[in-house]
C-alpha cells in the first residue's frame, strides 16, 4: 500500500545511532518510501550532493559539523544543491535560545526529543501543506521567520508576497 508520504526521501541526521533508529522507525510507520542516515553534518552534505533528498531532519549538537552548521551550509554555500531544503531541526534542548538560533539558521520547523509520532508528522504536515515562502535579507536566507502576516505592519517589505513589494 502507498501513502501520500510514499513519494517521500527523508534524510536523518542524527550522532546517536539508536536515536536514527528510532526516528526511522517512526518515518517508516508513516510511511515515508526513502530514508538515508547520516551521523553528523558532514556526511549529511555530502548526501546531499549524490540524492535528490525532499526534507532534511538534523540533530543539533553533533561533531564535527552540527545541525547549525549544516543548516548553513545547505542555505548559504555557493555549491549547495538545494537551498530550499525543508529542515526539521531536532533536539533534547529545547529552550528558547536553541529554538532562535535553529530558526536564525534557517531551519522550517523544529522539534524536541524524545520525538513523539504526532510532533514529527505534524511539521512534515506543515512543511508541505503550508510552505512557508522564502525570504533573503543581507543576514538572512530560509523559510520566513513570520508565521503570521500583520496587515497594519508598516516596515520593511521583503516577502515577495508583501502587498507593497516591488
Amino acid at each position: 500500500m502507498t501513502t501520500p508520504l510514499g513519494t517521500l526521501h527523508i534524510l536523518l541526521v542524527d550522532d546517536n545511532a539508536n536515536m536514527r533508529a528510532i526516528t526511522t522507525a517512526m518515518l517508516r510507520s508513516l510511511g515515508v518510501g526513502r530514508i538515508s542516515e547520516a551521523d553528523d553534518g558532514s556526511r549529511a552534505a555530502q548526501i546531499l550532493h549524490e540524492s535528490q533528498i525532499d526534507i532534511a531532519i538534523v540533530d543539533f549538537k553533533m561533531l564535527p559539523v552540527d545541525g547549525i552548521a549544516f543548516t548553513r551550509l545547505v542555505r548559504d554555500e555557493a555549491n549547495s544543491p538545494n537551498p530550499y531544503l525543508p529542515i526539521i531541526m531536532m533536539t533534547g534542548h529545547s529552550d528558547q535560545s536553541r529554538v532562535v538560533e535553529a530558526r536564525d539558521a534557517g531551519v522550517n520547523e523544529f522539534v524536541a526529543k524524545p520525538v513523539q509520532i504526532n510532533a514529527l508528522i505534524k511539521r512534515i504536515e506543515a512543511i508541505i501543506l503550508k510552505p512557508r515562502p522564502f525570504v533573503r535579507s543581507e543576514t538572512f536566507f530560509g523559510p520566513d521567520r513570520r508565521r503570521t502576516v500583520v496587515l497594519e505592519y508598516a516596515g520593511p517589505f521583503r516577502r515577495s508576497t508583501d502587498p507593497r513589494a516591488a
